[in-house]
């Protein structure tokens, strides 16, 4: 609504604007959730709200790359096939530096509007050689007016990943430190591995439950040597797959759980060197997309590769949130003893409008990622059962008492 405010110098009564909270929780009524509890923006949560993949992408792409004068130009923006996941899953590692590359949806039949519209605030101008191109399409993508653009890949998710490796190799002009092989027929599964692609710079190769495509045994010649780390539970990625992997790369590990939202949970516990998020204690950045729409992790890419970085985590519903997913933002549930200000924060960006992931489940996460009080008076026990007490690190008696930052995660969800 308006209100009418004071009188400014010029003797006029100056307008604001109030919003006005709704109750629904439907997100083409009003951005907010049931009993005005919002959807754009909570205390501890920021939504891209798109009703489909390409919004999202084009948001994140505005939000990760904003324009100003004084913004450093975007080289190259990726376009990837709005009905292939996989190829955006892959294509993910072009988003993370030194690329900075923006993923962006595009279709075989054109490029839609919300994509269009990003590129033109976007304006790729290529890189420095005179064959670098503006705009490189994943897939079956026609190519958008306007753009030098170049083809990477085409068939099978295998090839278009292959492919996608060796524009990486000549873009950056180095050896991965790691590669990470995920499913090709159950896409949920790979999805986190599109938010480490970008983080790390580690490509994305693909693999089916028994047999191991051949442009993926190929990229793993060309980088022998590299360890190899399988995304997915057995039943996804089978023992059998792990042993033709390792008769090229002895050596691969495996991480991952039983069910899309229990190996997300999983990959973004994992750690072995330089490889894995390592998120066991607060002080971080997150990511929540929906299992349902694959092709949103493509989407979040860039999120996990710039402010605050972070894994990809997944939802199954819309209306309830996965009871492995509350037991993982509570263990590493932020705390403090005196000073709040002192204290590490969480925040989670969610993708999709609440078709994706309803206002309640929203709000449930907001209120799992707010900074608590903790210590005497406070309620609860302090230990390691609780992911380090609600952000105060587990000690022994010989070391000295916490101080006000209450733990040893990053400040302020840094990475």
């Amino acid at each position: 609504g308006l209100l009418g405010g004071g009188d400014d110098e010029g003797g006029e009564a100056e307008t604001k604007v109030v919003t006005v909270a709704v109750e629904t929780d439907d997100a083409d009524e009003a951005p907010v959730g049931p009993l005005g509890f919002p959807l754009v923006a909570t205390r501890n949560t920021t939504r891209v709200g798109g009703p489909d993949p390409a919004d999202d992408a084009a948001a994140v792409a505005l939000a990760t790359h904003p324009p100003s004068p004084r913004a450093e130009p975007v080289e190259a923006a990726v376009l990837v096939e709005d009905t292939e996941p996989y190829a955006g899953i892959a294509a993910a590692v072009l988003a993370g530096p030194p690329l900075r590359a923006p993923l962006l949806v595009g279709s075989a039949d054109g490029v839609p509007a919300s994509t269009a519209d990003a590129l033109a605030k976007l304006n790729p101008r290529g890189g420095g050689g005179p064959d670098d191109a503006a705009v490189y399409r994943v897939g079956d993508v026609a190519a958008p007016p306007g753009y030098q653009s170049e083809q990477v890949g085409e068939g099978s998710p295998a090839a278009i990943a292959a492919a996608v490796d060796k524009l990486r190799g000549a873009l950056i002009g180095a050896e991965p430190q790691h590669i990470l092989v995920a499913s090709s027929e159950e896409a949920a599964y790979a999805m986190p591995a599109a938010a480490w692609a970008a983080r790390s710079g580690d490509p994305v190769l693909f693999s089916g439950r028994t047999d191991v495509p051949e442009p993926t045994l190929e990229a793993l010649r060309r980088h022998r040597g590299a360890p190899v780390y399988v995304l997915g539970p057995q039943s996804v990625i089978s023992d059998e797959a792990v042993r033709r992997l390792e008769r090229i790369s002895p050596g691969v590990q495996r991480v991952g759980a039983e069910g899309p939202v229990a190996n997300a949970i999983e990959f973004a516990r994992f750690s072995d060197e330089t490889f894995g998020w390592n998120i066991t204690l607060p002080g971080h950045g997150m990511v929540v997309a929906s299992a349902e729409r694959p092709l949103d992790a493509a989407a979040a890419a860039s999120l996990s590769a710039s402010g605050k970085w972070g894994p990809l985590l997944l939802v199954d519903s819309a209306s309830t949130l996965p009871p492995e997913l509350r037991s993982f933002l509570l263990d590493i549930k932020p705390g403090y003893r005196n000073d709040p200000t002192a204290a590490v924060y969480n925040h989670l960006w969610l993708l999709g409008d609440s078709s994706a992931i309803g206002g309640r489940v929203q709000a449930e996460i907001d209120e799992l990622a707010e900074l608590a009080e903790v210590g005497p008076g406070a309620g609860g026990p302090v230990g390691p059962q609780t992911g380090g007490a609600l952000g105060l690190a587990p000690r022994q008696d010989s070391e000295p008492e916490p101080d006000d930052q209450g733990g040893s995660g990053d400040k302020k969800g840094s990475p």
